[in-house]
């Protein structure tokens, strides 16, 4: 009976993550910092805004007899859950912009597909709270990543670009295009 070998080696190499999108994107200009702060301020307060509106029609319109008795802080999963509905939807749905975005001039977009993904939104909403942690450190990695991504834009593959109409000029004129 013959038994295959393993190769003890390969002659197989590593070979860095390259897309077919990850090239068509090279050059593009990315979001200033003070920009991007702008835009989540600015969501941030819609955000509060909604889950104020969202929290009175719960406790005008919802019986509350059995929160009593569950463990889970309704309250708190009401407020995440207003929060991943507005990033993820505007995401989604606005093409990688939210109302704060729009007026900071700068769109969410893919590493990977040419539209964001559901998952890449809902993670992307969701890696909000992962850049929170440690009093804002994985906004900060946006200052050490070579691409100015926090930990949320890494965690959902997504990159911020600059779309202010001045700065796409500029971009197209050295030809390089989204």
């Amino acid at each position: 009976m013959n038994i295959p070998r393993l190769p003890l080696s390969s002659s197989r190499r590593y070979q860095a993550r390259e897309t077919a999108r990850e090239d068509q994107l090279s050059g593009t200009p990315l979001a200033g910092f003070l920009a991007r702060a702008a835009g989540l301020a600015l969501d941030l307060f819609l955000v509060f805004r909604l889950q104020d509106l969202v929290g009175l029609a719960w406790t005008r319109f919802v019986p509350h007899d059995w929160e009593h008795h569950t463990l889970a802080d309704i309250p708190y999963l009401r407020g995440v859950a207003v929060l991943v509905i507005y990033f993820a939807g505007s995401f989604y749905f606005a093409n990688g912009r939210t109302f704060g975005k729009w007026v900071a001039g700068t769109r969410v977009v893919s590493l990977k597909y040419q539209k964001l993904s559901v998952a890449q939104c809902v993670q992307r909403a969701l890696g909000y709270g992962t850049s929170f942690i440690e009093l804002g450190g994985g906004f900060l990695q946006f200052f050490t990543n070579r691409n100015h991504q926090c930990s949320h834009d890494r965690l959902a593959e997504t990159i911020v670009i600059d779309t202010r109409p001045s700065v796409q000029k500029a971009a197209s004129q050295t030809g390089v295009s989204e």
